[in-house]
């Protein structure tokens, strides 16, 4: 369980034993539906993490809605979009394990994340993970009911492979980033699950240092 569960539970929790004593059970039976609600959405249940060299596992739980290519800092990468409704788990976990090399917060919009423009300009957190001779970028993006997002690493940290790193509150979506030399596990449509789900597969680093090669030479 997240603390976060704890806190607005009690609060609630405290709000139906006041209405129960002033209104009667009847009027604290929605505080008592939404505590019970908040300890179940901030769940945080254990996972066993691939432990295979260069497996990159998903960051969020959820459903793959998007994989296409795209340009990130002026380098060809493959983009995965993971969407997460108000009944996954929203903690959110390292893909790789390495040294956090970078976390950029972008103030924005609370647009629906589902729509690529939105999310382009809602309000999110970008991480830098570089290890297992690749770097790693994920995007915590904020949602219509996504208002705040927890990050509780810096840049300089290590994590481990599938290492609790924050989370994304009330609905939201998380983007990977992975070389095109990646071997992709995943298909739109596919359900993951932070920790464990495995998206892609990296390529020893000669091998992929070799493949970044020969796409520089192919973009010219």
């Amino acid at each position: 369980m997240v603390a976060d569960g704890y806190y607005y539970a009690l609060a609630l929790l405290g709000a139906a034993v006041l209405l129960g004593w002033i209104a009667g059970i009847f009027w604290a039976l929605p505080a008592l539906f939404l505590a019970a609600f908040f300890l179940w959405f901030f769940r945080d249940p254990d996972r066993e993490i691939p432990d295979t060299p260069g497996v990159v596992v998903s960051p969020a739980d959820g459903k793959v809605t998007g994989i296409w290519p795209v340009r990130e800092s002026g380098v060809q990468q493959t983009r995965i979009s993971i969407f997460l409704n108000v009944f996954d788990v929203h903690v959110n976990r390292s893909p790789i394990g390495g040294i956090i090399r970078e976390v950029r917060y972008q103030v924005g919009k609370f647009g629906n994340a589902m729509n690529l423009t939105s999310a382009e300009h809602n309000e999110q957190n970008i991480v830098t993970v570089e290890g297992e001779g690749e770097p790693v970028i994920f995007k915590q993006i904020a949602g219509l009911l996504a208002r705040r997002i927890v990050f509780t690493k810096k840049a300089g940290d290590r994590v481990e492979r599938g290492e609790r790193v924050g989370l994304i509150k009330f609905g939201s979506r998380v983007d990977v980033f992975l070389d095109v030399s990646a071997n992709l596990q995943v298909k739109i449509g596919d359900r993951v699950k932070g920790g464990s789900s495995v998206l892609a597969f990296m390529p020893p680093p000669e091998l992929a240092a070799v493949g970044a090669e020969q796409a520089r030479q192919g973009a010219f």
